[in-house]
């Protein structure tokens, strides 16, 4: 039985990783078609950078950059299950997609951050 032992990796290790290029098309969920600009600095020392993109378009970007997008284009959608007396049962909470990076090279999924399905439906008992 071969037992997998994951490593910490320093902050200098975190930040050549994430510097490291990927290739991808960026895909703009919110608005099919659409471009999108904005401005990435993860680490203290880095530079504010500007980036944009067009919906469908492959681009060679960090891996920070491309983690970013995956991780951060959502926002939550909140409704509530009530009963026949109207009482509220439980909160239901879906995330709306509003862009990724979809990776074109082969890449670990632990490694890299995959965008999250928009149909992931979260409920939690009120």
């Amino acid at each position: 039985m071969t037992v997998l032992i994951k490593k910490k990796l320093s902050l200098k290790e975190k930040h050549d990783r994430d510097r490291e290029m990927v290739k991808g098309v960026f895909k703009f969920e919110e608005v099919p078609g659409g471009s999108m600009g904005f401005a990435y600095k993860k680490y203290k020392n880095d530079p504010i950078e500007r980036y944009d993109m067009v919906d469908g378009m492959a681009y060679t970007v960090p891996r920070g950059v491309a983690e970013h997008l995956n991780k951060n284009g959502w926002y939550p959608v909140h409704n509530f299950a009530v009963d026949e007396h109207n009482k509220p049962l439980m909160r239901i909470g879906q995330k709306k997609r509003r862009f990724s990076f979809q990776s074109l090279e082969f890449l670990n999924t632990d490694d890299f951050a995959q965008a999250e399905d928009s149909r992931i439906i979260i409920a939690s008992k009120i």
